[in-house]
């Protein structure tokens, strides 16, 4: 784990833009959050940031930017496409939450759109449930727009807090150790995700 953490953030700076910024779009657009950790490539960025790798406020905006434009897509192809997505075979054992998410957006509307990016499943299917409801796009991009600025902002500054720690850790005990602080805040990540993941499939 700890030479995979250092693999990654020792990669071209460009590239940390834009596997960060790839990974966070791609979990955002329709459905595909089930499998792809947007947490964490937020967190690693924010973690290249603090050791220089890249500037931080510029991961940070490409980390929002690529959540509200995953977002808006997910929009579109739900608005355009509609009731073929929730027919969809990677569904058929997460009913209860989609219809669980469909009630959550008819009772809070835009504020759905908002707190559903805090939630894994909420946030794959949200912009496209949104989209199939026809909800107004300005009202939804403003929502959209709100939860992206919050969930990046604070994932990559967590990241960089994180990245901070290593570096006090790294002058105190060595590199090594400090390695092992990262790679706990990943794998943190990694086991609340798998987490997340196994009680929906528990309660579907």
């Amino acid at each position: 784990m700890t030479s995979l953490i250092e693999r990654i953030l020792d990669i071209a700076p460009i590239w940390i833009y834009l596997t960060v910024g790839l990974l966070v779009f791609v979990e955002d657009a329709i459905f595909v959050g089930f499998v792809i950790p947007g947490e964490t490539a937020a967190v690693l960025g924010g973690v290249a940031a603090s050791q220089g790798k890249v500037e931080v406020f510029a991961i940070a905006a490409i980390v929002v930017v690529a959540a509200i434009v995953g977002d808006s897509c997910g929009f579109e192809i739900g608005k355009h496409f509609g009731p073929r997505l929730l027919e969809m075979r990677i569904l058929d054992k997460r009913r209860e939450k989609l219809t669980e998410a469909q009630n959550f957006l008819a009772r809070r509307g835009g504020s759905a759109v908002f707190l559903g990016r805090f939630v894994a499943f909420f946030r794959a299917v949200m912009p496209a449930l949104a989209g199939i409801s026809r909800m107004p796009y300005p009202k939804f991009l403003t929502w959209n727009a709100l939860g992206g600025l919050v969930w990046g902002a604070g994932f990559v500054t967590l990241g960089f807090v994180a990245g901070n720690s290593w570096e006090a850790v790294a002058k105190t005990v060595g590199r090594d150790a400090a390695l092992i602080v990262v790679a706990i805040v990943v794998v943190a990540l990694i086991v609340w995700r798998v987490r997340k993941h196994r009680s929906e499939k528990a309660a579907a």
